[in-house]
C-alpha cells in the first residue's frame, strides 16, 4: 500500500488506535469515486487486524441479503454479523432498492449499532447524497451510519483504469498485436 496517501496513512492510525476506536466503537466511511481503492484500504485495515486476531468480517449488503432471504430466523443472522469485533460493509448503495432490501440494511445497522461495536463502510455515494437523502427508509440508514462512522473522502483516478491501461500495453506486446489495435479497444 502506498503509505504516502492521506487516507492509508488514517487507516493505518485506525489500526495503530484499534482499542481505543473499538472501545469508543469509532467506524469509518469510505466514500469517493470508482475504483480509487476505497475496498482496497478497509481490506488493509482487515488484514492487519486479523494479524493481531481481532474477529473481522468483510462482506456486502447483496451477500447479506442472499445469504438472510432463505433463512426463517434472520435475527439470527444478523446478531451473528454484529458479533465481529469490527464489521466492513463494501459498496452501499449498489444493492437492491426494494423495501425487504431496506428493511435488511437498516436491521444490520441498527443491530451493529446497538452492539456498541465499530463499523467501516466503503460507498461511491457522494456525502451530500448521503447527508441529504430525502427517502425515510434510506435517510435512517444513513443518518445511523454517520453516527457511528468518520466520513473520509478517496479521491483520485481510478486504479482499475490504470491496471485495464497497463494489461494492455502487456498483452499488446505478448500477443504483438500492434497493428490492429482496434481489435484490442
Amino acid at each position: 500500500a502506498d503509505m504516502s496517501d492521506t487516507v492509508m496513512h488514517r487507516a493505518k492510525k485506525y489500526v495503530d488506535n484499534w482499542e481505543e476506536m473499538k472501545r469508543n466503537h469509532i467506524g469509518c466511511l469510505f466514500w469517493g469515486p470508482v475504483g480509487t481503492g476505497k475496498s482496497f484500504i478497509a481490506g488493509c485495515i482487515a488484514n492487519e487486524l486479523l494479524k493481531q486476531e481481532v474477529m473481522v468480517k468483510m462482506t456486502n449488503f447483496n451477500t447479506i441479503i442472499d445469504d438472510i432471504f432463505p433463512l426463517a430466523d434472520k435475527t439470527e443472522y444478523i446478531n451473528a454479523l454484529a458479533s465481529y469485533q469490527l464489521l466492513i460493509i463494501d459498496d452501499l448503495g449498489v444493492e437492491r432498492n426494494s423495501e425487504y432490501a431496506l428493511g435488511i440494511i437498516f436491521s444490520v445497522i441498527d443491530r451493529r449499532i446497538r452492539s456498541g461495536r465499530p463499523l467501516i463502510i466503503t460507498t461511491n455515494l457522494p456525502l451530500k447524497e448521503i447527508k441529504n437523502e430525502t427517502m425515510l427508509d434510506k435517510r435512517r440508514i444513513y443518518d445511523r451510519i454517520l453516527e457511528m462512522c468518520t466520513p473520509m473522502y478517496v479521491g483520485g483516478t481510478s486504479k482499475r483504469e490504470v491496471i485495464a491501461s497497463m494489461k494492455m500495453e502487456k498483452a499488446k506486446t505478448l500477443l504483438n498485436t500492434n497493428r490492429g489495435e482496434e481489435d484490442c479497444e
